[in-house]
């Protein structure tokens, strides 16, 4: 190949030549000017106030912080707005920081209570003086306007003590949800969970996403529509659902229990160290919380394990939606949603000034959208004030009588599918009764406390809460699974193999909130100058009985019953027993051997379950407590004169 089939190398790049590319014969294209960059008119002012300033006047930007400054720096300075960067009034930045003090004034309310709800005294050391709580442990559950408004529908009067759920509903008819918001504990826990544990789609667009409304967040509308349903025919179901009642049966009975047996176990293993200040420091720490947050002894519940599981599902769930129980199933929110309409108080928005930043919706609490473009669902809406505090544009404003072209007050709910779920709550009464009709299918282990309404009152007013089995001191009642048919499940009942009734407490009528079972006194329990107060009757399994079936000397029953005289009481008899030439397999003579066996009068037998506690017969106890004889039945009873035919005239039959 020559040298001239190569091509020849370009001018700028010969030796000798400057490097700069040769003019093109083709007229050079003239660049684009660069588009001018839009401010806001906030952003301009403030970018013309800082170019007037001399270089000495301008501020001097300070050397980043470092350690415990830079951390303070990051918590305590507010971080600057996006947008137009306005700031939020102040009395709604007031309103935001009282109402999350609020939230946790009441959370910690709630659990101080709770931890009250038992006796932790002697009832030996208060003999004859009246045994009484200090402190209303069941003040939450009388101000739920939902539980009375199923106990109102299902026994047709109010009791008493929920007449403070009056001031929830006023405070709900001039503000809105502030209960959900700002009072509600188990709407705090879901709200704190979210806060430390957020779900995977707790950020960015997903977390917008999630906090947008949602059809099926009128699920809890049909919802109470049925439970109010199942009221009306006579059974408050609905305690299954409410939040207060799932909260002080998942804390009450789950949470604590399981506490008091890890704290207990750790700080008694700490007390085998061989350091003194770990000693005394484990001991103090037991005696504490001995005396203040659980009792001495262990606690246990039947059933228990159920109750935990359901109330860990129902707080995992924010993990998928934050506060879906609050958005999706709790009646009372859609309760007080359906009073909020009527409010005053409520959101304007000015739309046209809407960024679309969404800022509202990273924070918004209850899904009631509250950015602009869309009406605000103010039935959903917990008042937690955060979308206001968060705009950055001057959007949203609430405020007394606001426009109601930017509210939608009501739910969007289908007539057909709310009338589906009242004839479906209705519907659930009586399916669950035909197996189990409180007045016929008595069960034996169905041992009501003392005070307890007749069956069918008692189903119209017991919630569910649990209440009674916290306070009981000798953790007798417990909560019942299928024992009184699916409409009882979770209802007290009485178990004496794990505790009996003490003979003068009368403390699970005073917790009570709806007078399923009655505030009586102890004259009444013990039947000082009235009838007793009977649970039932003690039975003998003779064939378990070691006086009875093994000739073996005991009187551990009749020591132990507490009724004077004695419902209990022995028959001294002599009975062949086989000595010990005969257990060694060689013919011999039974000896004669003295024993006391146990009878029962059931006139004097009130049922307290102590004779069955002490038990020596571990397994099956050879002395057990059936509903049977309970005063609170005119028919489920062993003596006919106790019954109803007695009141039948002599000339009638």
């Amino acid at each position: 190949m020559s040298s001239g089939d190569l091509p020849l190398p370009l001018d700028w790049l010969r030796p000798g030549s400057t490097l700069v590319r040769p003019a093109s014969s083709a007229p050079a294209t003239p660049e684009p000017h660069p588009k001018p960059r839009v401010h806001l008119p906030i952003v301009q002012a403030q970018a013309q106030a800082q170019s007037a300033l001399s270089p000495a006047q301008r501020p001097v930007r300070r050397a980043r912080a470092s350690g415990v400054a830079a951390l303070l720096h990051r918590f305590v300075r507010p971080k600057p707005r996006p947008g137009s960067g306005l700031p939020a009034r102040r009395s709604i930045v007031f309103l935001r920081n009282l109402r999350r003090v609020s939230q946790a004034g009441f959370f910690v309310l709630f659990l101080w209570l709770l931890t009250q709800t038992t006796f932790r005294g002697s009832f030996a050391a208060q003999s004859g003086a009246p045994v009484r709580l200090s402190w209303p442990v069941e003040g939450f559950l009388l101000a739920d306007p939902f539980v009375a408004l199923i106990t109102l529908l299902s026994t047709h009067e109010l009791y008493a003590g929920l007449a403070w759920s009056l001031g929830i509903v006023f405070l709900t008819l001039l503000v809105g949800r502030a209960f959900c918001g700002w009072i509600c504990p188990f709407g705090t826990l879901h709200h704190l969970l979210s806060f430390l544990w957020p779900a995977p789609a707790g950020r960015g667009a997903r977390r917008i996403a999630a906090n947008r409304t949602k059809g099926w967040q009128r699920y809890k509308y049909y919802g109470l529509i049925g439970l109010l349903g199942a009221a009306v025919c006579g059974s408050v179901i609905g305690g299954w659902f409410d939040p207060v009642c799932i909260l002080v049966r998942g804390v009450g009975m789950g949470v604590l229990p399981v506490l008091q047996y890890l704290g207990v176990r750790g700080l008694e293993n700490l007390a085998l160290s061989d350091a003194l200040t770990v000693k005394q420091g484990s001991d103090a720490a037991l005696d504490w919380l001995g005396t203040h947050v659980w009792t001495s002894s262990q606690t246990y519940f039947h059933q228990t394990w159920l109750i935990l599981l359901t109330f860990l599902a129902i707080v995992w769930l924010n993990r998928v939606v934050p506060r879906f129980f609050c958005r999706a199933l709790c009646p009372l929110g859609a309760l007080l949603g359906v009073m909020a309409r009527f409010a005053p108080f409520g959101m304007e928005k000015r739309h046209s000034k809407c960024t679309d930043c969404n800022l509202c919706l990273s924070h918004c609490q209850g899904a009631d959208s509250p950015q602009g473009g869309v009406k605000h669902q103010k039935h959903e809406c917990h008042l937690c004030f955060n979308c206001e505090v968060a705009c950055p544009e001057d959007v949203i404003e609430f405020r007394f009588f606001p426009g109601a072209r930017s509210i939608e007050a009501k739910p969007d709910l289908s007539r057909r599918s709310a009338l589906l779920g009242a004839a479906a709550g209705a519907a659930l009464v009586p399916t669950a009764r035909i197996a189990n009709w409180p007045d016929k299918g008595y069960s034996p282990k169905v041992i009501r406390p003392p005070g307890s309404l007749e069956e069918r009152e008692f189903l119209e007013r017991c919630i569910r809460c649990s209440e009674c089995m916290k306070v009981c001191p000798n953790n007798a009642l417990h909560p019942a699974l299928l024992e009184a048919g699916p409409e009882g499940v979770w209802t007290p009942i009485l178990i004496p193999r794990i505790g009996y009734c003490e003979h003068s407490c009368v403390l699970c009528g005073q917790v009570c909130p709806t007078g399923a079972i009655q505030k009586i006194e102890e004259k009444h329990k013990l039947g000082q100058g009235v009838p007793p107060v009977r649970l039932g009757t003690a039975m003998f399994d003779r064939g378990r009985c070691l006086p009875w079936a093994m000739a073996t000397p005991c009187t551990v029953c009749e020591e132990f019953c507490p009724t004077s005289p004695k419902a209990i009481w022995v028959e001294e008899v002599f009975v062949p027993k086989r000595g010990a030439v005969a257990q060694a397999g060689r013919d011999a003579e039974p000896e004669q051997v003295k024993v006391k066996r146990p009878h029962v009068d059931p006139t004097l037998c009130i049922g307290c379950g102590a004779c069955e506690k002490v038990c020596p017969v571990v397994d099956q106890p050879a002395v057990y407590v059936t509903s049977a004889g309970e005063s609170r039945s005119r028919t489920n009873v062993i003596l006919l004169e106790d019954t109803a035919y007695t009141d039948v005239p002599a000339s009638a039959g």
